[in-house]
């Protein structure tokens, strides 16, 4: 017969992981539309910087603010992000309640919700301080690192274990953990050239670092790497020398995946998905600031580094699996073997 005890469990793990689910496609929501605040300049839409609780938590001094324009933007951002701080807050108390046996789930979740709550309080920071491009970066990036650890959850609550991480070897685990630290890098650095928007460079009065190099790529001006001019060419530079770097670190752990013959489709993935953003940002320079095409960049390479997360997490063993506990012995089971 089957044991009530093993079905209970199974249950809660498969509602636990649809939620981790569902929580990851709302955070990488959230991250593109906020992208299209930042290429809108409705970070403000609430309250000027300094506003203090004026701007944030409330909007233009209310709860619900009579919305429309950059408020009506900045205020669906933040309405995105409070359900992403409820589906977290369900995640963490799922887990404690139902499955405390799993501390990695545990550890996940309540680390998940420190995050959120760490994010909402930078968003506050980055209000009052007028947008600053070092808080814009960081809030990009932690926004990153809560998504990289729902898809982790998702796949330790996989009813199956992943046939490639039998496969892998330490090499080619390091390769896919290093292109993934790369490809972050590269966001969090585009995240602070996209919070220099309206400073001015040496080629546009106030272009930011985004024109920093006029319509010019891979070159810029007379060089290919022309460091030290002003900071806001060496912003775009350190983004392009990171795309660079990052490409060649993809491609590389790729080719040694297909070489290992693992061509699951998050290996094959991030070797398109790559090219295709070195493309787009491309597109994004040559063709001067389109807001369509500063969207797209943004939600590719969020695409991007959720394939390489997504593709090491494949090669990895699973610890602590739930679905993996051996069944308990059914009652007078022990006293039939005797």
């Amino acid at each position: 017969m089957p044991n009530p005890t093993h079905s209970g469990a199974s249950d809660d793990l498969s509602r636990f992981r649809r939620l981790t689910g569902a929580t990851a496609i709302a955070t990488f929501a959230l991250i593109v539309i906020g992208g299209v605040v930042r290429i809108s300049d409705s970070g403000l839409g609430c309250g000027p910087a300094g506003s203090g609780t004026h701007g944030w938590p409330l909007c233009d001094g209310q709860v619900v603010p009579f919305v429309g324009g950059s408020t009506l933007i900045e205020f669906t951002h933040r309405v995105v992000a409070g359900v992403v701080a409820v589906l977290i807050l369900l995640l963490a108390w799922r887990a404690w309640r139902s499955l405390r046996d799993n501390s990695w789930l545990v550890r996940g979740s309540f680390s998940a919700l420190g995050l959120v709550l760490f994010q909402a309080a930078l968003g506050g920071l980055t209000v009052e301080h007028n947008l600053h491009a070092t808080l814009v970066a960081i809030h990009l990036g932690v926004a990153m690192v809560l998504l990289a650890i729902l898809l982790a959850m998702y796949r330790a609550t996989a009813p199956e274990p992943e046939p490639a991480a039998a496969a892998a070897t330490p090499g080619l685990r390091i390769a896919a953990w290093l292109a993934a630290v790369l490809v972050l890098a590269t966001i969090v650095a585009g995240g602070y050239v996209a919070g220099t928007e309206g400073e001015g460079t040496a080629v546009e009065p106030v272009a930011g670092a985004h024109l920093a190099c006029g319509q010019e790529f891979p070159g810029c001006g007379d060089s290919l790497l022309p460091f030290g001019r002003d900071s806001l060419l060496d912003a775009q530079l350190t983004h392009r020398v990171l795309m660079f770097v990052a490409t060649i670190a993809v491609l590389c752990f790729v080719g040694l995946a297909l070489r290992r013959g693992i061509r699951g489709w998050p290996i094959l993935t991030a070797g398109g998905l790559v090219l295709l953003q070195v493309l787009l940002g491309a597109l994004n320079v040559w063709l001067g600031k389109h807001a369509g095409l500063i969207v797209g960049h943004l939600t590719l390479g969020t695409l991007l580094w959720a394939t390489v997360v997504w593709a090491g997490l494949t090669l990895v063993e699973v610890p602590g699996r739930v679905g993996d506990a051996a069944p308990a012995p059914e009652a007078g089971a022990e006293g039939a073997t005797a």
